[in-house]
C-alpha cells in the first residue's frame, strides 16, 4: 500500500491533483480541506495517502493532516459511506469538526453537506461514536512542517488499533500515574491497568 507520497505539484484541479514524485506522476483525490492547505505549484508538498483498489481502478486519496487520513478510513467502515462520500464529508468539515458533529449528535450540521440525508446522518452518529479516532490536539493542518506526537497521542492509538475503542483507550492512558512515560511504556502500563 502506498501510505505516503512526497513530490511536486504538477496540476491541482479539486478533487484531483498530481504530484510528480521523482518523474512518476500520480493522481491523487483529496478533500478540499487538503487543498487549503497546499502550496503553489511547482512546490513540494508531502501528502498522507489511502489506496482503494476496485475491480476497475485503483484510486489514490490525499490528506495534509494524519489525523484527517484516519478520519477518512474510519468513514469508509461505516456502511453506506464510500471513498467519494468520506471526501465530501472531510472537504465540508475538518476532523475535529466532524468530531464534535459526532459526539453531540449533531444531525443538522451533517444534513447540510451534499449527499448526506437525514438517515446517513443519523447512521453516521450511531455508527460513529465508537469509531472516532483519538484526538490529536498537537497535530498541525500544515503538509509543510510535521510536528511530533506525544506519546499519550501514540499510545491511544496503539490501543485503538489493538481493538479498543478510543474513548476506553483515552481513559486507559489517562489513569496511567507518573509523567515523562514513553509511548512504550504507556501502553504496557494502560494494558496491565485494564487486567486488573
Amino acid at each position: 500500500m502506498i501510505g505516503f507520497l512526497r513530490g511536486i505539484i504538477i496540476s491541482k484541479t479539486p478533487p484531483f491533483l498530481l504530484l510528480d514524485v521523482q518523474g512518476v506522476g500520480y493522481e491523487i483525490e483529496a478533500p478540499m480541506t487538503t487543498f487549503y492547505d497546499l502550496p503553489e505549484l511547482n512546490e513540494q508538498v508531502s501528502l498522507h495517502t489511502h489506496l482503494v483498489v476496485r475491480d476497475d481502478a485503483h484510486i489514490l486519496f490525499g490528506f495534509s493532516a494524519e489525523t484527517d487520513r484516519a478520519m477518512f478510513r474510519h468513514l469508509i467502515k461505516v456502511n453506506g459511506v464510500g471513498p467519494k462520500l468520506a471526501l465530501i464529508l472531510l472537504s465540508g468539515l475538518t476532523a475535529d469538526e466532524f468530531r464534535r458533529c459526532i459526539e453531540d449528535s449533531d444531525a443538522p450540521a451533517l444534513i447540510r453537506l451534499p449527499g448526506v440525508g437525514k438517515k446517513t446522518a443519523e447512521r453516521l452518529i450511531i455508527e460513529m461514536r465508537d469509531r472516532l479516532p483519538p484526538a490529536d490536539d498537537n497535530q498541525t493542518r500544515s503538509s509543510k512542517t510535521q510536528t511530533k506526537r506525544h506519546p499519550q497521542q501514540e499510545a491511544i492509538g496503539a490501543l485503538v488499533t489493538l481493538g479498543y475503542k478510543a474513548n476506553d483507550a483515552s481513559k486507559m492512558v489517562k489513569a496511567v500515574t507518573g509523567d515523562n512515560h514513553s509511548s512504550e511504556q504507556l501502553i504496557r502500563l494502560a494494558l496491565q491497568g485494564a487486567l486488573r
